[in-house]
C-alpha cells in the first residue's frame, strides 16, 4: 500500500480572536490558495487515492476538500477523529485495517507533530528523529502490511513549494 501523509495548509495563528479553541482554526486565504496550487502538483504527479481520510478540524478538513476537489475524488473523502491533533495513532491503524480492504493508495490529512511522529513509527525512526512536515507538505511511505510499528519505508517528502512548482510544469 502507498500511504501519503499531508499536513494541513497554513491556518490562522493560535490565539486569533474569534477562534477560542485550537481545533476551530480555519485555513488562511493564502493557505487555501497555496493548497489549491499544491494539489495541482499532486494531480501533475498523477496521484490517485482509494481513500482520503482527514482530521475533522476545519483546517485539515478544508485542506482535504481542496485536494479531493482538484483530484476529482470528493466521493473518496472521509473523516476520522483518530487524525485529530490529539488522536490515537494505534486506533488510526486499527481503523484503516478494519475499514480498508486491499487499498492501493490512501491519503491521510492531519496535523503536526502527530503526522511526523506517525511517519517515524511506521519507518522505524529512533525517538527524537528530526522529521517535520511543512504546512501543506506531503510524504509518501510504502507499507507491506500496516501495523503500529516499523512496517514501511520512506519514499519521499515534498514541501508545499515543491508541489506548487510541480503543478506549474
Amino acid at each position: 500500500m502507498d500511504l501519503y501523509l499531508l499536513r494541513h495548509a497554513e491556518a490562522v495563528p493560535r490565539g486569533t480572536p474569534g477562534y477560542r479553541k485550537d481545533n476551530d482554526r480555519p485555513l488562511t486565504k493564502d493557505g487555501v490558495n497555496t493548497m489549491r496550487r499544491a494539489a495541482k502538483g499532486m494531480r501533475q504527479l498523477k496521484l490517485e487515492f482509494d481513500l482520503i481520510l482527514s482530521s475533522p478540524y476545519p483546517r485539515a478538513r478544508k485542506t482535504a476538500e481542496i485536494t479531493a476537489d482538484v483530484l476529482g475524488a470528493r466521493k473518496k473523502l472521509k473523516f476520522s477523529d483518530h487524525l485529530a491533533s490529539d488522536g490515537d495513532p494505534r486506533k488510526l491503524v486499527a481503523e484503516l485495517n478494519r475499514d480498508c480492504s486491499n487499498p492501493g493508495s490512501i491519503l491521510l490529512v492531519g496535523h503536526e507533530p502527530y503526522l511526523s511522529e506517525h511517519i517515524c513509527v511506521l519507518i522505524g525512526c529512533q525517538s527524537g528523529t528530526a522529521l517535520t512536515l511543512k504546512k501543506g507538505g506531503l510524504c509518501k511511505v510504502c507499507v507491506d502490511s500496516l501495523r503500529f510499528g516499523r512496517c514501511a519505508r520512506l519514499d519521499w517528502l515534498l514541501t508545499p513549494r515543491q508541489l506548487v512548482r510541480i503543478g506549474q510544469a
